[in-house]
């Protein structure tokens, strides 16, 4: 599926989302975790090549197979499920870096598994997300991951496993004699965006399309952000809202594999920022009990649109990573239940504690899971100073 050359720029991209992702440069000696499935071991050994060239000090871990994984959550009891293994926190409070290399085997193999059981494990292990968070906010830490194809997401997708390569080469630009130059102009071109949007004096943004009218506040002191590097594609534009203050109906038309599951035709409504009616046209019970994870997961966490000139995937990939950047003739616009992401703050990162992030309406949870919306859709502003502006229409942003 991909020949030497090409995993060598896959690496290449990795290096320039990693490197960008983190506010201050990498040195000799810095701690970088490479976290991999199985599939994706020509990949991992690849980027392991590079980084030890780079003078790194590198921890590689394998992630669960699906057969571990489903023993895993079938099997243990509370304890087990929380128990997180000794050193696991020291890891993490001296990481600079972290790749992950996303390859499953299986995509549905923990659909007879109670969703209750995986969001237990999840909430015991948010500190390490959270430290992650912290060091990130202090520009000691940056992560980026992306996706490896494997016979599941192929035939998950309806494509061929070739086919399937190939739109992750494309999407990545792979298919370019050097994909990192091709990204820095996709940077540029994303930061015009972001600059025009953050000039805006936005109150609220109104979605709506055949199937979605909601209303998102962006809140005070948020600032968008996108082509960060953290994410290998990424094209979104995005912020965290004040979850507070949102309010109407989302659909996501977009199917989405989540923890083993397949959940299509989601539907929700939000009144006082929260989800007070969820629908789903399959994998009901699995929605019900992942809003259910925590006090947060029933609330929005972020709120992003990809401009469909940016993106060149065109097809559905059964991959969030791919399905929420996804381009095609629309766009599209998704959200996500769950955790926000506190540097979509604008005011100095050190500053975002634990209660300035609660008085401003970022939502704290274990879950962070992305719908995504590829209807035909008008994004409109409402400014505070009164008077209403067109952010967003038919998969283009109007700056």
């Amino acid at each position: 599926m991909f020949n030497r050359e090409e995993l060598e720029k896959y690496a290449r991209t990795l290096w320039w989302g990693l490197t960008t992702a983190r506010t201050r440069g990498f040195s000799e000696g810095d701690l970088v975790l490479i976290r991999y499935d199985l599939d994706a071991l020509p990949l991992a050994e690849t980027v392991w090549r590079m980084l030890l060239d780079k003078g790194l000090n590198l921890v590689q871990r394998l992630n669960l197979t699906s057969p571990m994984e489903l023993a895993f959550y079938s099997k243990c009891g509370r304890k087990q499920l929380e128990h997180v293994p000794a050193g696991e926190k020291e890891l993490f409070e001296n990481l600079n870096g972290l790749i992950s290399l996303i390859a499953p085997a299986s995509l549905t193999h923990l659909s007879d598994v109670d969703p209750k059981r995986i969001g237990i494990a999840a909430v015991a292990r948010k500190f390490l997300r959270d430290i992650m968070e912290k060091r990130e906010q202090a520009g000691v830490f940056g992560w980026t991951l992306c996706a490896y194809p494997t016979p599941a997401l192929a035939q998950a997708s309806g494509m061929g496993l070739d086919e399937y390569a190939a739109q992750i080469k494309a999407a990545c630009f792979l298919d370019q004699d050097d994909p990192p130059a091709t990204w820095r102009e996709v940077f540029d071109q994303a930061r015009a965006v972001k600059t025009w949007l953050n000039s805006l004096a936005i109150d609220t943004l109104r979605v709506e399309s055949k199937s979605t009218d909601l209303w998102v506040a962006p809140g005070d002191m948020r600032r968008w952000l996108g082509v960060s590097g953290h994410n290998i594609p990424s094209f979104e534009i995005f912020l965290s809202p004040d979850w507070r203050r949102t309010r109407g109906v989302y659909f996501a038309n977009q199917p989405s594999y989540r923890s083993g599951n397949l959940v299509r035709g989601v539907r929700l409504e939000f009144r006082e920022g929260r989800v007070t009616e969820a629908r789903a046209e399959q994998g009901q019970e699995f929605l019900n009990k992942q809003i259910k994870m925590d006090p947060g997961a029933c609330r929005l966490g972020e709120f992003s649109l990809t401009d469909r000139r940016f993106s060149r995937i065109d097809a559905f990939m059964a991959n969030t990573l791919f399905d929420e950047n996804f381009g095609g003739r629309f766009g599209n616009c998704h959200v996500a239940l769950g955790a926000s992401y506190p540097d979509t703050y604008s005011g100095d990162q050190a500053e975002i504690t634990a209660e300035r992030k609660k008085e401003l309406g970022f939502n704290d949870s274990a879950l962070h899971w992305d719908l995504v919306n590829t209807e035909p859709k008008v994004v409109t502003a409402a400014l505070k100073g009164g008077g209403s502006l067109v952010i967003y229409r038919d998969g283009e942003f109007q700056h």
